[in-house]
């Protein structure tokens, strides 16, 4: 394989995880989002709860209505709670791909640069003994 065709091949490798890189990104912003708006969620359904008052005050039937209702609310809150710290534990995966995917890129991004370097170095060669040799060609004509 020749150093073109490998700068090449390199060039797709850090194309692709770039494009990678930037769906994780859009995934982990859409999964932020959604844990904004547990908490955003988790909050309404406290202030619902404390916002009921106090039901030991009220006549027995509403007492017992404002009880099951801050129940049902609780109980919604408590399986709020418990979704969000799934979507966390979820969000930590992502974020540990996303990490393991940048990096990725960045170290394939580092050997394309080290081999373009190489190849321009190769280059660099080729025309000095180009050169070199028009110069010693031109040298050895002046001296006929």
């Amino acid at each position: 394989m020749t150093i073109k065709n490998t700068i090449d091949s390199l060039d797709t490798l850090v194309r692709l995880r770039s494009t990678k890189v930037d769906r994780l990104q859009a995934d982990m912003a859409a999964q932020q989002a959604t844990r904004a708006r547990y908490q955003a969620n988790l909050a309404r359904l406290d202030g619902l709860t404390s916002g009921s008052g106090a039901s030991g005050t009220l006549p027995l039937a509403l007492a017992l209505n404002c009880g099951q209702y801050k129940l049902a609310v609780i109980a919604l809150a408590d399986n709020h709670r418990t979704d969000l710290s799934l979507h966390e534990a979820t969000m930590a995966v992502s974020q540990r791909a996303l990490n393991d995917a940048w990096s990725e890129r960045q170290l394939l991004g580092q050997v394309l640069e080290q081999k373009k370097g190489v190849a321009a170095l190769a280059q660099n060669r080729v025309e000095r003994k180009r050169e070199d040799d028009l110069a010693t060609q031109s040298w050895l004509a002046g001296r006929k």
